[in-house]
């Protein structure tokens, strides 16, 4: 690993949280493993040797309850789940180099030699722990066969985990008032004799880790506090039958608590084997096309190749969930028995529905499946997921916010640009290139957009990635509408060649580049451009050549999605909550709550927290309740929140209540579109300072792009503003 700026000398591997074998997929789970794809095929086209791998989780509780409760084995119950996810990603273009499992052979060989690395190395010892025991059904209850109270917080908790309150990790026996999850019986805790990591050996080198790691900020930040708080050994293994058994050996003796070596089977607790599977895939894929092609050793093993000492560019992309297992357990057992150390963990902020959490119990989601029966096309879906806001912030999703964004940037942005030029391209010119060579402002601006792709794969933003891309088309918009070639064909021919010439470069620049985030769509812009190889085998190097193929009639790439249907869509998932609830279904709470993969379709409560007392005397009978979601401290520094003063303001021909505003923020001056026309004194506004969110994502209204939002309170649109002299570009923190 070489925390060189990408593209590095060294092989890069890309992984995604293993979905956790359980239960169906929904849009909220994809943000993660289309972020992955996307992200590792923008490495690709970086030149970044790389590896897309990840598997479905196969072992742990609910995968054994839920397969009792259906009369199968746990292995049948797991393959088949396992089998539709195979099937699934590749319907959304999510393309992993190898997709496995954690109950195959390779990974229970690779997991039960690192595991007796860590037992020879002596960083395993046995100790007598409190399990919990179900007495009358005479069965021990680990992890999700219990639930009860948490020690922490005191919120409802699982077995090994606070899901509801504190989201800590619980050990074996912290969970209080126990019950069994099968029978419903109380539990009481009896003593048996585990397996035990030693992570608190590893304090030192985990903060030096976490001061290396790159990726968000979440993925940093969060992990310090439980080193802060001191770290707990990890409790291993578990009373099961299915799982990976324990590897033979007896685990070394130690001082922090001791006992006879187990007489009982054990397997591995499901968070021990599921990041071992990261591996297990890599080897596999080696194994399937060569170590010339790809040597998964000099990708995970420090010192296993001269080329690559300390290993290969390992970027984990996760649901924030599960922040705690790849930045804590996971580091320490690669460094314990001389793995590579992840270079990044990009974790991700969760999906919810028009403001909601998504229920499985109430069928309040918009599953996989159903998003490609209504008969979408998956990539505006992956362009949504990626580009709408930071990758660790919360996304909201509903059919209106994903009707106008397809509507706005891809069909009247990217769609619309590549349309006009290519159909005006084919009908005046015979074939490509038009002109000699792309003019020298086209080849700047396409330059100026792969240097944002660049950054935007150092700085482990997909969004930036699609900002890349559609700020390249509105300039190609803005290029062909000042150039007007249609007039220049009898005018100036040999200027309307250069012009037109520029827009298929242009349109090429966006073939390549938008290619991680629609690879399907480029693909027939590939075609329709008449290159000859493939859009998903070439570099950034690629956009920077010149048309040259013959062009093809063009065809458009998006579909306008129309408000009668957002509104049949809507009235469906409305009847089908509706019918979920009135079956009193909800109340059994969600089945397919995740243990080791992607971020599980949360319960998050429909009512808004209300306040029992008011803090003065303000009539509070028309204040909305303060709300109980609540962001974290590095969400609230993802805001770029900066002071402003208007320069000039206008009305906008066509709206009732917008306003074109430039405001003046310091390091430069803005557009942007507010709704202030009949709440304000147009003339009043010039030189008053307001407060404005300037990473607000640009949005077209009326034809006039908004670079950024004005703060405003209340139906009155009071701006906001400052008490002393803070001057334009002050930010607010």
């Amino acid at each position: 690993m070489s925390h060189d700026d990408f593209p590095t000398d060294d092989p890069a591997v890309v992984t995604c949280g293993l979905p956790y074998a359980n239960g169906d997929l929904h849009i909220g789970h994809l943000r993660t493993y289309v972020g992955g794809d996307v992200y590792s095929r923008a490495l690709e086209r970086l030149g970044q040797e790389t590896a897309f791998v990840s598997g479905s989780d196969m072992h742990g509780t609910p995968v054994a309850v839920n397969a009792e409760q259906e009369g199968v084995s746990p292995e049948d119950f797991a393959l088949d789940w396992h089998e539709r996810y195979a099937a699934t990603f590749p319907k959304f273009n999510v393309e992993f180099d190898n997709y496995g499992h954690t109950h195959d052979e390779t990974n229970t060989a690779v997991t039960q030699g690192l595991v007796r690395d860590l037992d020879e190395a002596g960083h395993v010892y046995e100790k007598e722990i409190m399990v919990a025991y179900d007495p009358v059904d005479d069965q021990y209850l680990p992890d999700r066969y219990v639930e009860g109270t948490c020690p922490y917080c005191g919120a409802h908790a699982r077995g090994d985990e606070c899901d509801e309150g504190c989201q800590r990790h619980l050990e074996p026996g912290e969970v209080e008032d126990p019950e069994s999850t099968i029978t419903g019986n109380p539990a009481e805790y009896r003593e048996r004799t585990h397996k035990f990591f030693a992570v608190s050996e590893f304090s030192e080198y985990l903060s030096g880790f976490l001061d290396r790691l790159e990726g968000t900020s979440n993925a940093r930040n969060q992990p310090r506090e439980w080193i802060e708080q001191g770290l707990q050994d990890w409790c291993i293994t578990r009373d099961m039958d299915w799982g990976i058994d324990y590897p033979g050996g007896e685990a070394t003796e130690s001082p922090r608590g001791g006992g006879e070596t187990a007489d009982h089977d054990l397997v591995l607790y499901v968070w021990v084997d599921a990041p071992i599977e990261y591996i297990s895939s890599t080897k596999q894929y080696s194994d399937r096309v060569g170590a010339d092609a790809f040597d998964w050793e000099a990708a995970w093993k420090a010192g296993a190749s001269d080329d690559h000492p300390e290993g290969g560019e390992v970027v984990h992309v996760i649901g924030r969930d599960i922040i705690q297992h790849h930045t804590i357990f996971w580091p320490a057992m690669l460094e314990a028995t001389d793995h590579a150390e992840p270079r990044a963990v990009m974790a991700s902020g969760f999906v919810t529905l028009g403001g909601k959490g998504f229920s499985t119990s109430r069928d309040r989601a918009v599953w996989a499946d159903e998003y490609l029966d209504e008969g979408f096309h998956p990539d505006p879906l992956r362009y949504y997921l990626a580009t709408n806001g930071g990758f660790q912030q919360d996304v909201d999703f509903s059919w209106e916010k994903f009707r106008d964004r397809v509507n706005t940037e891809l069909v009247g942005t990217v769609g619309n640009f590549l349309y006009r030029s290519l159909l005006f391209a084919h009908r005046n010119y015979d074939d490509a290139p038009i002109a000699d060579a792309t003019s020298d402002e086209v080849d700047a601006r396409i330059e100026e957009a792969i240097d944002d792709v660049e950054a935007a794969v150092n700085d482990y933003s997909v969004r930036a990635l699609g900002d890349a891309v559609t700020d390249l088309a509105r300039f190609g918009n803005e290029y062909i509408q000042r150039s007007e070639p249609w007039n220049l064909v009898d005018e100036d021919p040999e200027e309307a060649a250069q012009v037109i010439h520029d827009c298929v470069a242009i349109a090429k620049a966006i073939a390549v580049l938008f290619e991680p985030i629609a690879p399907e769509k480029c693909e027939r812009l590939w075609a329709q451009l008449g290159e000859d190889d493939s859009v998903h085998e070439v570099t950034v190097d690629a956009a920077r050549e010149g048309p040259a193929g013959d062009l093809a009639e063009p065809t458009e790439l998006f579909e306008q999605i129309e408000d009668e249907r957002v509104e049949a869509l809507n009235e469906k998932l409305e009847s089908r909550v509706a019918e979920a609830e009135a079956s009193d279904e909800g109340d059994a709470g969600d089945a397919d709550g995740d243990e080791s993969g992607e971020e599980s379709a949360d319960d998050a409560t429909d009512d808004e927290a209300t306040d029992d007392e008011a803090t003065d005397d303000t009539d509070m009978t028309d204040i909305e309740p303060l709300s109980d979601d609540r962001i974290s401290f590095d969400d609230f520094q993802e805001l770029d929140i900066r002071i402003g003063r208007i320069e000039e303001a206008e009305g906008i021909e066509g709206a009732d209540d917008l306003l074109k505003l430039r405001v003046d923020l310091g390091a430069e001056a803005r557009t942007i579109v507010a709704g202030l026309k009949q709440l304000h004194d147009v003339d009043n506004l010039p030189d008053t300072k307001v407060v404005v969110l300037a990473n607000m994502e640009k949005a077209e209204l009326f034809g006039v792009e908004s670079n950024g939002m004005v703060l405003a309170a209340g139906d009155e649109a009071d701006l906001l503003t400052t008490h002393e002299d803070a001057g334009p570009g002050t930010k607010v923190k």
